[in-house]
Parts: structure tokens; C-alpha cells; sequence
């Protein structure tokens, strides 16, 4: 079994896994399973209500968890044109979407990666992850494998070594209604 199949592995098993990113490691989970998401917040120190990230290889992951049909045309073809890349959407949630991914909001934040690695985990896990930085909660996230296996290593059930892309920030992150800023890139 090589590292990616072994990722995926840990994935159905409702493990949390570190990954690389555009900027930096990530650390996901199964957005369908509710213990792996509580299993990360745990990990992170991050209360349930301030939501969280999906990320996917394509739009057609985000479909079952966003109700796309709530934007405009344009609001729509502002989004796509966009991906993949490091362009995170908060976008109208579908009324079945698990409020522990939703957290407080009738929204979910939304990207699709152009990270090769990430793209590859996506397909082959079939559907998007839970994306949020490996990192405790106000610490720098980690860059390298060795970083988040110094940080978070007995925390994670796998790191799925790799390169980060060649960007310095997380993702920028705007409103897909309205295009307001919500953290800069």
C-alpha cells in the first residue's frame, strides 16, 4: 500500500490525517463523520461553532454540502473562474449540510484545490475533505512534514509526506454573495 492509499485508509477509518497544501500542511478528515470532525477540533483546540474548510478536486465534491444554485450566474462564473486554486468561498450551505461542519453559520467555506497531492487524496478518498491548518490553535502552521510531526505527530493518526506549494499565505477567503473579504491572502 503506498502513502496516498494508506491516507485514504486512515480516512475511512475515521482517522485525521496532515497533508500538504498551496502554503501549507493541512490537517483533515471525513466531513461526513462526525467523530472524525469532533477528532479533529479536539486535535486543533477549535470550537465547533466557527466552522470549517472543504477541500476538493473539483466542484462537482462540494456539490452535496453548498447550495451553489443560491448564487447568481455571475456570482457563479466569479467562483469557478477562480479554481482551482488558493481561493477559499464561503458559500450558502444545503440545508442537510452537518452543522459540525457549518459550525454557527448557514454557510460553508469551500475551495478546489490546484495542489497536485491534494487533488490525487480527493479522487481517490472520492469526495472532499475537512481542510483546516496543522497547527494548534494560534501557533504557525507547518510548512514541512517534519514540522507538523513535531507539532501534531501524536496527535494525527497519519502525515502524508509531501511538498507544500509555492505559496507564503493560507488561502484568501471571500464571500461568494457579496465578494467581501474575509482574510486576506
Amino acid at each position: 500500500m503506498n502513502e496516498l492509499e494508506q491516507a485514504v485508509s486512515v480516512l475511512r477509518k475515521e482517522g485525521v490525517i496532515a497533508y500538504a497544501t498551496e502554503a501549507v500542511f493541512g490537517v483533515g478528515c471525513d466531513p461526513d463523520s462526525e467523530a472524525a470532525v469532533h477528532k479533529l477540533l479536539a486535535i486543533k483546540q477549535r470550537p465547533v461553532e466557527k466552522g470549517l474548510i472543504l477541500i476538493a478536486a473539483d466542484l462537482e465534491q462540494l456539490l452535496p454540502y453548498i447550495a451553489i444554485d443560491q448564487l447568481t450566474e455571475q456570482q457563479r462564473a466569479h467562483v469557478e473562474a477562480s479554481w482551482p486554486g488558493p481561493f477559499t468561498w464561503v458559500m450558502p450551505a444545503r440545508a442537510t449540510t452537518p452543522n459540525w461542519l457549518t459550525g454557527q453559520f448557514d454557510t460553508l467555506a469551500v475551495r478546489v484545490t490546484a495542489h497536485p497531492q491534494v487533488q490525487a487524496l480527493c479522487r481517490a478518498f472520492g469526495k472532499p475533505l475537512v481542510s483546516t491548518s496543522a497547527n494548534l490553535s494560534g501557533e504557525e502552521p507547518g510548512r514541512t512534514t517534519a514540522d507538523v510531526a513535531a507539532a501534531l505527530s501524536d496527535r494525527l493518526d497519519f502525515i502524508l509526506p509531501g511538498q507544500v506549494g509555492g505559496r507564503t499565505n493560507p488561502s484568501e477567503i471571500r464571500d461568494a454573495r457579496t465578494g467581501a473579504l474575509l482574510r486576506a491572502s
